[in-house]
C-alpha cells in the first residue's frame, strides 16, 4: 500500500497499520479548536470565530461513519526486497506467489462520508472504497446499512457509495470557488472511530497542488485531521459543504497542522459522472504543465508571470498532433485567460473529449494559436465491492462468502464459509463478521449452496449447531431456527474471495 520509505510526500490507504509522509487520511479530530480572541470594538481587527454549535446540531445527521473490510494475504517483509518492491495496494498481492510465511489477513478500515441525496448516495474518498470486500455505513441515528460501491475515481480521490434508505438528511452543498484564505471552516467525522467529532480552523490556501497527489487543486486548512475520517465533509461558516477531507501532510501518520480537502465543486462533478456511468470521462491532451514564476517569465521573455509552461508532450498524443511543443506557454484556453496552472487544469477538466479547443500559446517571444482536439483518457481499472449474487433469506442473519482453496490452506482448514456480516439471531449468539462457519452440525461446509440446502431441511424453532472458527480456535455455537422464514432476503456472495487485481 505504500511506496519506498524515502519520499517527501506520499499518500497512504487508511488501514490500522498505515503510516507515511503524505497520509491519505481524512478528517476531523476529536476536540474542537480553540477560538481566537474576540475582535476589538473598533471593528478594524479580525472577525471573531463563528459559533459552530448550531452548525453541528443541524448538519451532523448528514455525516456517516464507514467501516470497510479487505481480505487478502500478508507478505512477510523478509520475503521481498523493499528497495525494489513495486508499489501495490493490498489486494494486488493476492496475485503473487504464495511463500510459506503468507497468512490470511482481514483488514478493517474506518472512514467517514457525507450524504448528498436523501435516497442514500454517500460521498467519500476513493481510497476508502477501492479494493474492498465489504462496506458498512452507520448513520448519526445509529442505524447500520451495507453499502454498495457506485464508483471511485482515484485521480481526484472521490468515491460514491449507495445504501438502501430513503428520507435521509442530505447535506447542503456550497460553492468552493468562493473560499479564500482566512475563511473559517469546520469538519465533522469519526477519527479513530470516535463518532461525531468536530474540529474547526481556517482555510490556509486554495488551489494547492501537492506533489505526488496529481493535479487536484486542494483546499489547504489547519482543521485537525486524523485517521478514521477519510471522506468527511468540510463545512463553511454557513453550514454548507465546501470540501471533502482527503489527506494530511505528516511525518508521524497523525495531524501536524496541514490538511487537504478536495473542493466540493470538483467532487460533485466527479460524483455526478460516477452515478451516471460508474466512471469518469476525461479529456486527454497528452501534455504536462508547470506553474509560471517571475523568473521563468523573464527567461521566456513573457510580459507577465501568468500561464502554464509546457514541460512534456507525449508522442502521438492530441497535444503532439496539434503542434504543441516543450517550452510553449499556454496563456488562454478557449478564450479564457490562464492566470495560473490550476486555471488551465480546471478548464481541461471541463472539456468533453472530441470537442475542438483553441489554445493561445507564447512561443519564441510571440503569441500564436494552436487548435487541439482532446481524446478520451483511458479509464483505469479499479476493484470495487463485488456485486451481490441472487439473494436468499436464511432467517439467521448471516451474510457469507466462499473461501478459496489457497486461503483454506493458509488457515489450515479443509472447509468453511466466511462470515461477511452477522445480524439478528446469529449476532445475538456472538457470531460476528470475520468468523468462519466450518460446519453445520456434523456437515462440513464448502459452498453456500450446501449451507442453503441444509438449512432448508432444518425444522423451524429448533436450534442448530454452527462450528465457528475465530483466531484459530474452534467452537460450536447454537442458533435457534426462526419460527417462520422471513420474506426479506439476506445476500449470499457466491464469488470466492480470492485473487483480485486492480
Amino acid at each position: 500500500m505504500t511506496g519506498p520509505a524515502v519520499r517527501s510526500i506520499r499518500r497512504i490507504i487508511l488501514a490500522t497499520a498505515c503510516g507515511g509522509l503524505l497520509a491519505v487520511l481524512a478528517a476531523c479530530a476529536t476536540a474542537p479548536a480553540t477560538a481566537p480572541v474576540a475582535a476589538p470594538p473598533s471593528g478594524t481587527g479580525p472577525s471573531p470565530a463563528p459559533v459552530f454549535s448550531s452548525l453541528v446540531a443541524s448538519r451532523s445527521a448528514s455525516v456517516v461513519d464507514i467501516s470497510t473490510l479487505r481480505i487478502g494475504r500478508d507478505q512477510n517483509p523478509e520475503d521481498i526486497e523493499l528497495e525494489i518492491a513495486p508499489e501495490r495496494d493490498f489486494a494486488d498481492r493476492l496475485a503473487w506467489p504464495l511463500p510459506a510465511s503468507v497468512r490470511i489477513s482481514q483488514i478493517r478500515d474506518l472512514a467517514s462520508g457525507v450524504i448528498i441525496s436523501s435516497d442514500g448516495l454517500i460521498l467519500t474518498s476513493a481510497h476508502v472504497v477501492v479494493n474492498i470486500d465489504e462496506a458498512q455505513v452507520r448513520l448519526d441515528d445509529g442505524r447500520h446499512f451495507t453499502a454498495r460501491v457506485v464508483g471511485a475515481d482515484k485521480r481526484t480521490d472521490v468515491g460514491l457509495l449507495k445504501i438502501d434508505a430513503t428520507g435521509l438528511s442530505a447535506a447542503v452543498i456550497g460553492d468552493s470557488s468562493r473560499l479564500a484564505p482566512g475563511d473559517w471552516v469546520a469538519a465533522i467525522s469519526a477519527p479513530f472511530g470516535f463518532h461525531g467529532s468536530v474540529t474547526a480552523g481556517v482555510v490556509s490556501a486554495v488551489d494547492r497542488l501537492v506533489g505526488g497527489a496529481g493535479d487536484v487543486p486542494f483546499i489547504q486548512t489547519d482543521v485537525a485531521i486524523n485517521p478514521g475520517s477519510s471522506g468527511s465533509p468540510l463545512f463553511d461558516s454557513r453550514g454548507e459543504v465546501v470540501g471533502m477531507n482527503s489527506m494530511i501532510y505528516s511525518g508521524s501518520g497523525g495531524y501536524m497542522g496541514l490538511s487537504f480537502a478536495v473542493p466540493i465543486n470538483l467532487a460533485m462533478r466527479i460524483a455526478t459522472q460516477l452515478r451516471a456511468r460508474g466512471s469518469v470521462r476525461r479529456a486527454h491532451l497528452g501534455a504536462e504543465f508547470q506553474e509560471m514564476t517571475p523568473e521563468l517569465a523573464q527567461s521566456f521573455a513573457l510580459p507577465a508571470a501568468a500561464g502554464a509552461l509546457v514541460v512534456r508532450v507525449e508522442a502521438d498524443s492530441p497535444a503532439h498532433a496539434a503542434g504543441l511543443v516543450q517550452g510553449d506557454i499556454v496563456t488562454a484556453f478557449d478564450g479564457l485567460a490562464v492566470s495560473r496552472l490550476t486555471a488551465l487544469l480546471r478548464q481541461i477538466e471541463d472539456r468533453v473529449p472530441g470537442d475542438r479547443s483553441r489554445m493561445e500559446v507564447w512561443r519564441h517571444g510571440a503569441q500564436r494559436t494552436v487548435w487541439i482536439t482532446p481524446s478520451e483518457q483511458p479509464v483505469a481499472r479499479t476493484s470495487l465491492l463485488p456485486a451481490a449474487a441472487p439473494e436468499w433469506n436464511d432467517g439467521l442473519g448471516l451474510s457469507l462468502g466462499e473461501v478459496s482453496a489457497a486461503q483454506k490452506a493458509q488457515l489450515r482448514i479443509d472447509s468453511g464459509l466466511l462470515v461477511r456480516d452477522a445480524t439478528g439471531l446469529a449476532r445475538s449468539e456472538g457470531i460476528r463478521a470475520g468468523d468462519f462457519i466450518v460446519a453445520l452440525n456434523d456437515m462440513r461446509l464448502d459452498r453456500i449452496d450446501q449451507f442453503r440446502q441444509a438449512l432448508s431441511h432444518m425444522p423451524v424453532g429448533r436450534p442448530i449447531a454452527l462450528l465457528v472458527l475465530r483466531d484459530g480456535r474452534l467452537a460450536y455455537v447454537a442458533v435457534r431456527m426462526p419460527e417462520q422464514r422471513a420474506a426479506a432476503a439476506i445476500p449470499f456472495l457466491r464469488t470466492p474471495i480470492s485473487t483480485r487485481t486492480q
